[in-house]
């Protein structure tokens, strides 16, 4: 039975269908498993760079140039059944009042036509050109047949719970506020980006094609990652060298990606501070640089150390040999400092001290904050196995810097020989840039690979919405140009590495053809040839065949299925 059609799919989302499992897994750590540990202060290695590939035309042929004008190219997967329906559902998404109101009218369609007529109705036009298939099986054949045509996949999980506004609201604000605020009070000290407010609860609204988690219980987060499992195994067992993706805020309670973000801020914000002070406003993330001595005594007066202890921190192979200390030196000091039971002190620098951000932490929370860290723990494990990328898809700002930097933490301990885990790195934010060279820096030192996906973002209109209406600064880049600038700035970078030394892997998530012509320029003029499998080109199923399928001949493997379609180049 096809679950049913939800916002995503209506809204061009191409995402895999997987069946509900019929019972909710037991609400305890996943056998196996072990947290993920604290971020060590990596040693630098300065590694010698790999000699460079020939260039195109010497012992390697070039690729066959792209034309995304040649539509026979770009449909030839095709039937003519399929072009016409197409041709339809593409019409209907244009239709303003059509998507606005689709979670209404299909209801309206499912009690006058009846489960199984709607069911079929939908398998032949929504469902059918954006969803590959409810399982394993059912979306083999279209894996199959796009991977002759060089597409391959990317397999994501799509059905959403059928919540209405109140309850989804009801389940965010409850899920999000901690015990010692829901009895003491005191969540309004907190920042207000970083706690959840009644209006904005439902964070479905104004979203182009996410799916959206809402947590219910440790069970149900349990059965999300069983469902997470079994995409990994699909991809495995449907796609040579596939990708799967998820999303964190599926895996544990939303509370403490929360809290762990504004910790994470306070304490960057705090470096950018002391930065400022000597003299480094306005510079680049990484061309900040501390001098030691003064750190020290600034920390000493925080009572995060004394004067004896920071000289061992910034002496022999730890940081700050150069008498500096830099964002990613910063990093590592508070990495080495923090224990889990302890990642919620930041400092406060009104009062000198540093203050926890909650008054206290409950067994129980303790708890639910291990069983994520180990549920991503076993999704990582599995996917290393099978030789499937795991992608860990982008939220909302707010819950952003702690999503990013758990998925570092994953890369650090996954992706020592090949990029397993991929973060995602929206550039319509403003921080986008500092960001990516920032965690590109961190791979360079201590030697792994660096896997990303670069998108443009999903959440738009609903971050400055929230942004103006609780009153914070927009972290949105203010235009679009804005934001098509940071993609190619972030993606240039990203690029130049891979030409420095090979250990970079980056997904181009875009159906912006001017951003995959800018690609293929840059990767031609730096010697990244396709055969290395080092750049990745992505669209939803069922958009933009025109951009995906003309990729194919210059690509080594791709393919497209029930979640995302990926070129790989």
């Amino acid at each position: 039975m096809a679950p049913p059609l939800t916002t995503r799919a209506l809204c061009a989302a191409a995402r895999l269908g997987v069946p509900r499992s019929p019972r909710s897994a037991p609400a305890t750590a996943p056998r196996g498993a072990s947290p993920l540990p604290a971020a060590g202060s990596g040693a630098r290695q300065e590694l010698p760079p790999p000699p460079p590939p020939p260039p195109w035309g010497a012992e390697r042929d070039p690729p066959p140039a792209v034309d995304f004008g040649d539509t026979r190219e770009a449909f030839r997967s095709k039937s003519s059944a399929e072009l016409l329906r197409g041709l339809v559902v593409l019409g209907l998404c244009a239709v303003g009042p059509l998507v606005e109101h689709n979670r209404e009218l299909l209801r309206l369609c499912q009690r006058v036509l009846g489960r199984a007529l709607f069911e079929r109705l939908m398998k032949m036009t929504f469902y059918g050109q954006f969803v590959a298939g409810e399982d394993q099986e059912a979306i083999r054949p279209l894996i199959r047949r796009n991977r002759a045509f060089g597409v391959g996949a990317v397999l994501d999980y799509s059905v959403e719970e059928d919540l209405s506004a109140e309850e989804a609201e009801r389940q965010e604000l409850e899920s999000c506020t901690s015990a010692a605020e829901k009895e003491m009070g005191g969540a309004e000290q907190r920042e207000k980006q970083y706690r959840a407010h009644p209006g904005f609860g439902d964070r479905r609204g104004g979203v182009i094609s996410a799916r959206t988690y809402f947590y219910a219980d440790e069970a149900k987060c349990d059965q999300h990652m069983e469902t997470f499992l079994r995409c990994i195994d699909a991809s495995s067992g449907s796609s040579e060298d596939g990708f799967s993706a998820i999303k964190l805020t599926a895996l544990g309670r939303p509370q403490f990606l929360l809290q762990f973000s504004e910790v994470l801020v306070k304490w960057r914000r705090f470096f950018h501070q002391m930065a400022a002070e000597q003299g480094q406003a306005g510079r680049a993330a990484l061309e900040m640089r501390l001098e030691a001595e003064k750190l020290r005594e600034a920390l000493a007066n925080l009572g995060i150390a004394t004067k004896a202890e920071t000289q061992r921190w910034f002496t022999g192979e730890n940081v700050g040999i150069s008498g500096t200390v830099d964002l990613l030196d910063w990093n590592s000091l508070i990495d080495s400092r923090t224990k889990l039971s302890k990642l919620l002190l930041v400092p406060n620098m009104q009062t000198g001290q540093l203050e926890p951000l909650l008054s206290r932490f409950t067994e129980e929370e303790d708890l639910q904050m291990k069983r994520m860290l180990q549920r991503m723990d076993v999704l990582a494990k599995r996917a290393t196995e099978a030789g499937v990328r795991l992608m860990v898809d982008a939220e909302q700002s707010y819950f952003q810097p702690a999503i990013s930097r758990l998925t570092l933490e994953m890369q650090r301990r996954f992706n020592r020989d090949r990029a397993i885990i991929f973060n995602t790195y929206q550039c319509y934010l403003k921080e986008a840039y500092d960001n990516v060279t920032v965690d590109v820096e961190l791979s360079r030192r201590e030697g792994w690979h660096f896997g990303t996906k670069l998108v443009r973002g999903a959440y738009m209109d609903q971050e400055r919405e929230r942004a103006a209406q609780i009153g914070y600064e927009d972290p949105i880049n203010p235009t679009y140009e804005k934001t098509n600038e940071m993609y190619h700035r972030c993606l240039d970078y990203i690029l130049e590495e891979i030409k420095h030394s090979r250990k970079a892997n980056v997904m181009v998530a875009s159906h912006n053809e001017d951003t995959v012509k800018f690609t293929l320029r840059r990767m031609m003029e730096l010697g990244i040839h396709p055969s290395e499998k080092k750049v990745y080109f992505g669209q939803l199923l069922g958009m933009c065949d025109q951009i995906t399928f003309p990729l194919a001949p210059r690509c080594s493997c791709a393919a497209q299925d029930g979640g995302n379609k990926e070129a790989s180049v």
